[in-house]
């Protein structure tokens, strides 16, 4: 018996979507894993100690200081003198004047260096400030940040 048009075609109006949407989830979680690992600096530096809780932030720009004076914004390295409008640039952004701003400063750097960066900081549109400290926790480190 011969099949007419309708029917043939009627087993092609399906499309199974579900492998498309295991391979959007699995891109989502690995977005998710690695982006906040992108967004902190490669500038080496030694965090003071403190005992102070984990904020649970995510969204955070994060100024990192080493001990030479360079200072970075994220993973950018920016002259000193070009943070505030770096910062200001940043924050100006729709929907980023709320950002968790993040000093990251080596402990061998110089408190005025910081104080410097904070004043930067605030001056540039700033809300919310925070100083990141390491805090040793059965044996090992952890990042934390500490909201003054």
């Amino acid at each position: 018996m011969k099949k007419n048009l309708f029917q043939q075609k009627q087993g092609l109006m399906g499309i199974n979507v579900t492998p498309i949407i295991d391979v959007a989830l699995v891109l989502v979680i690995i977005l998710m894993i690695t982006a906040p690992i992108m967004t902190i600096s490669d500038l080496a530096v030694d965090l003071p100690r403190a005992h102070a809780h984990s904020n649970p932030d995510t969204d955070r720009l994060n100024i990192t200081v080493n001990p030479a004076g360079q200072v970075a914004v994220d993973k950018v390295i920016v002259p000193r003198e070009d943070l505030p409008g770096t910062l200001a640039n940043r924050l100006a952004v729709p929907g980023m004047s709320n950002l968790m701003v993040v000093v990251r400063a080596d402990g061998a750097v110089a408190h005025q260096v910081v104080r410097g960066v904070l004043k930067d900081a605030r001056s540039a549109g700033a809300r919310r400030l925070a100083i990141a400290t390491a805090r040793v926790e059965s044996g090992r480190e952890q990042e934390m940040a500490w909201t003054p």
